[in-house]
């Protein structure tokens, strides 16, 4: 990929992960790597030692899907559901911190050191989190609930015993046991038999608690409904005198099932039909006997005549006399007064058939008549009845409503009454749903610390620790490290690294310090000197035709190595036999002229200022013969020497005398000359420390170079470790030190 603001050509990098990178990196950073898990690993291994062994209990209770029922009757509680969801609800209940406030009431767990934290002796450890922990609260925010109705004793005492629950919630777990419904409950102490007795107790209170919650339940409800079924009791007792009060008022009484007036009706109804059969049947013989009379026919033939007693005595003494008159006849004659006393007799008896007969007739009609009369009153009776009925009937609408009413209140008040009758058969019968299947034994060895598993936990999380300190320290590494580091971040092509000079440990408790411009004329055939021959190679051959006489070596801040550079690079060319001079153009720091020449009185100024000549100006270096322009101790100006004409002709001339013109410029970052000063030179160097120079600055100080049309060669790295360069990876040629440092005479 072309890089079109600084014009350097480099690859895009890889998606694919490098092994063999990552391996160079696991190596260079290797001690850092096993400092952090050797820390780690101690820190385990010193927390396990320290660790109080505690011992694990555990009490397993399973919940009862299928219940004992002692009487037939619905509980007021019921039992639990047989699925998953109620399962993790009883574990959750067990987990509660009412169920521990039990444990803590019933073992008395707050006079047990290990559970009270304010029985405990603070350890130096503890202590110091303590005090830490006390410094930041007093930082922070009060966030202590204060119940306005305690004293401060009771409110220190509530915390206390908090405090304590605290601790048990910590020290017990609660599992559901695989997909069953079995619970366990385990408790772990130092203490083993504390620890067995805190898990049965556990499983006890848990058992306790639904026992207390199905009793209060039971007496609740029986509170209450003995309350509703006096209040339905009352209701029941208005209703139905509302009822008796409402039939007496609109007259609905009655009798065997029905009201009066409907049983009035059907008697009516009965008494009209057997009169009125009376008096058709009356009627009947009253018919006969006019329409027999009317037709002349004997009253003798007639059946009500016949049946006449009285007619049939009458008749009996009428044949009687028939017979005297016959037997006297046939002794007396017609005149004879026996037989005028006989006929008398027998008119006598004639005349009182005819009044029976009439008498008969009378009663017949009498009994017609009566029938008749007996017949109207009973429809009048029956009439009325009809309309009191009506009457009721509109009536007996309201009644059976609150006939429906009464009743209502009499079947909510009866299935009430019986319900409670069976909440006071049930209270004392109530059973836990769950039932204990496996109390705690004793521990016989403790649980923890698992040294084995903590040494492997130990290893692990140093591993961890080890890769994550190794991945921080590469992700803030933000340094210039290899050539390729170079040329993909920067753009810009890679000149030489410049190797760190070392000294021996015994130089350096004498307090000596490796002076690099010294060092060059004393090793010339060292790595160290062969890094600026390839930086003048690098000059020679960038020409391509072009002239590169005037050099400019620059950096983004101070520190990074462009003095030491511009210096050595000047020496090294000049021992080639190039003829060549170092201008310092610093001048704020001067620290060319300082380490070169020392204080001078004239420099590059008074010659630009026509105060002095070139010759007079120019110092040359005994050890090289590399010609030096410095910088007088008083030649800071705020005046624009670089951007002048004088300055151009400066340039001009020196370019007619030395084959290599070197100027020493300030960093770019901090002074606006260097903008000048390179602008004039045929290509720019920019200096970098290794590992030190942050990307984006040397990035920012390369923008700026390029925006004032300077021409770069490229990056020179300074005080570069060769050896640990090499663990950079295979792609850069400090990777490949070892193979040709043989070639060097250090």
């Amino acid at each position: 990929m072309t890089d079109e603001k600084f014009g350097a050509t480099h690859q895009d990098t890889s998606d694919l992960i490098d092994l063999r990178e990552l391996l160079a990196t696991f190596r260079r950073r290797l001690w850092s790597f096993l400092s952090v898990a050797t820390l780690v690993v101690a820190v385990v291994v010193l927390f396990t030692m320290q660790t109080t062994p505690t011992y694990l209990a555990t009490s397993s209770v399973v919940l009862n899907v299928q219940q004992s029922q002692v009487v037939d009757f619905e509980a007021v509680l019921s039992g639990l559901p047989p699925d998953s969801a109620t399962v993790d609800t009883e574990v959750e209940i067990l987990r509660s911190r009412s169920v521990a406030a039990a444990v803590v009431e019933e073992m008395g767990l707050a006079s047990v050191p290990e559970f009270n934290p304010a029985l405990q002796e603070a350890s130096f450890f503890g202590q110091a989190l303590s005090s830490v922990t006390g410094l930041l609260s007093g930082l922070a925010p009060d966030q202590t609930v204060h119940v306005a109705s305690l004293s401060d004793t009771d409110q220190a005492e509530l915390r206390a015993h908090e405090a304590v629950i605290n601790s048990l919630l910590e020290r017990r777990s609660v599992r559901r046991s695989g997909m069953t419904y079995v619970i366990d409950i385990s408790v772990e102490s130092e203490n083993p038999r504390l620890a067995r007795d805190i898990a049965n107790t556990y499983a006890d209170q848990y058992l306790l608690t639904q026992l207390e919650a199905k009793f209060e339940a039971t007496e609740r409800a029986n509170d209450w409904l003995n309350e509703r079924v006096a209040s339905l009791r009352e209701e029941v007792r208005t209703r139905e005198q509302a009822v008796a009060l409402y039939r007496e008022q609109a007259g609905l009484l009655d009798a065997q099932g029905s009201t009066l007036a409907e049983q009035q009706i059907s008697d009516l109804n009965g008494q009209l039909a057997i009169q009125r059969a009376e008096l058709a049947e009356a009627e009947a013989r009253l018919g006969t006997v006019q329409t027999q009379l009317d037709r002349g026919v004997a009253a003798d033939t007639i059946p009500e005549v016949l049946s006449s007693e009285a007619i049939r005595q009458l008749r009996n003494r009428q044949t009687e006399i028939a017979g005297r008159q016959a037997e006297l006849g046939g002794r007396y004659g017609p005149r004879h007064p026996e037989i005028l006393t006989v006929q008398r007799e027998a008119a006598d008896i004639e005349a009182q058939i005819e009044r029976e007969i009439s008498r008969i007739v009378s009663s017949l009609e009498n009994e017609v008549n009566v029938a008749r009369q007996r017949v109207r009153s009973l429809e009048g009776s029956l009439s009325v009845s009809r309309d009191e009925l009506a009457e009721n009937n509109t009536s007996l609408v309201r009644l059976r409503e609150l006939e429906r009413e009464a009743e209502s209140s009499r079947a909510l008040f009866e299935s009430f009454l019986n319900r409670f009758r069976q909440t006071n058969e049930s209270t004392g019968l109530e059973e836990a749903d769950a039932r204990i299947v496996a109390r705690a034994a004793l521990p016989t060895g403790p649980n923890a610390p698992n040294i084995l598993l903590n040494l492997a936990l130990g290893i692990v999380l140093a591993g961890v620790a080890g890769v994550g300190v190794v991945f921080l320290l590469e992700l803030f590494d933000n340094g210039l490290r290899t050539d390729s580091d170079i040329e993909r971040q920067l753009g810009l092509p890679h000149i030489a690294s410049v190797p760190l000079l070392k000294l021996g440990i015994p130089k350096r408790l004498m307090g000596e310090r490796a002076n690099p411009y010294d060092y060059i004329l004393a090793k010339p055939m060292s790595g160290f000197a062969e890094s600026f021959r390839t930086i003048r190679s690098a000059l020679r051959l960038s020409g391509m035709g072009e002239t590169t006489e005037i050099v400019a070596v620059t950096s983004a801040v101070p520190g990074e190595g462009k003095t030491t550079t511009a210096l050595c690079l000047g020496r090294i060319t000049s021992m080639s036999g190039s003829s060549t001079i170092v201008v310092d153009c610093d001048l704020r720091r001067r620290l060319l002229t300082k380490e070169a020449v020392g204080d001078v009185e004239r420099g590059l100024l008074e010659v630009l200022n026509n105060e002095a000549t070139l010759e007079d100006a120019i110092r040359t270096d005994d050890g090289s013969g590399l010609h030096i322009l410095p910088l007088s101790k008083t030649t800071f100006t705020p005046q624009n020497v670089f951007g002048t004409k004088a300055f151009d002709k400066l340039l001009a001339d020196l370019r007619t005398r030395y084959d290599q013109i070197i100027l020493d410029t300030p960093p770019v970052l901090a002074v606006a000359d260097t903008r000048e000063i390179t602008s004039r030179a045929d290509v720019t160097i920019v200096a970098a420390l290794w590992k030190k120079s942050p990307v984006s600055l040397v990035k920012k100080a390369i923008e700026e170079l390029s925006d004032s049309r300077a021409k770069l060669l490229g990056v020179v790295l300074n005080s570069v470790d060769l050896q640990a360069q090499a663990r950079y990876g295979y792609d850069n040629s400090g990777y490949y030190y070892r193979s040709y440092r043989k070639y060097y005479s250090e």
